[in-house]
C-alpha cells in the first residue's frame, strides 16, 4: 500500500510500512537523493545537482522523479525511510 500518509515498500527482506516523512533513494553507488514529505507535497532533492528536484503531488510520483532523473539505463533505486 502506497498513499500520502502510510508507505509499504519493498526490500529484500520483505514489505515494511513507515509513516516516515523523509526518505532517501539509495543506487548501487550510495544515496543519489532524498524526498521530504511538506504541506504542499513531496519535494525532491536529487544530490549532486543545481537547483531544486521540484515538488509532486503524491509519493509515488516523487519516487518516479527521482528514477527518471538518473537516466533512461539507471535501475529504480531502493526508497528507505528515514
Amino acid at each position: 500500500m502506497t498513499n500520502d500518509t502510510m508507505t509499504s515498500h519493498t526490500t529484500t527482506s520483505g514489505t515494511t510500512t513507515s509513516s516516515t516523512g523523509t526518505w532517501v533513494a539509495v543506487g548501487p553507488a550510495g544515496a543519489v537523493g532524498s524526498i521530504h514529505r511538506a504541506d504542499d507535497g513531496f519535494h525532491v532533492e536529487l544530490y549532486n545537482r543545481r537547483g531544486s528536484g521540484g515538488t509532486y503531488p503524491s509519493l509515488e510520483s516523487a519516487k518516479g522523479a527521482v528514477h527518471a532523473a538518473l537516466g533512461p539505463l539507471a535501475d529504480r533505486p531502493e526508497f528507505r525511510a528515514h
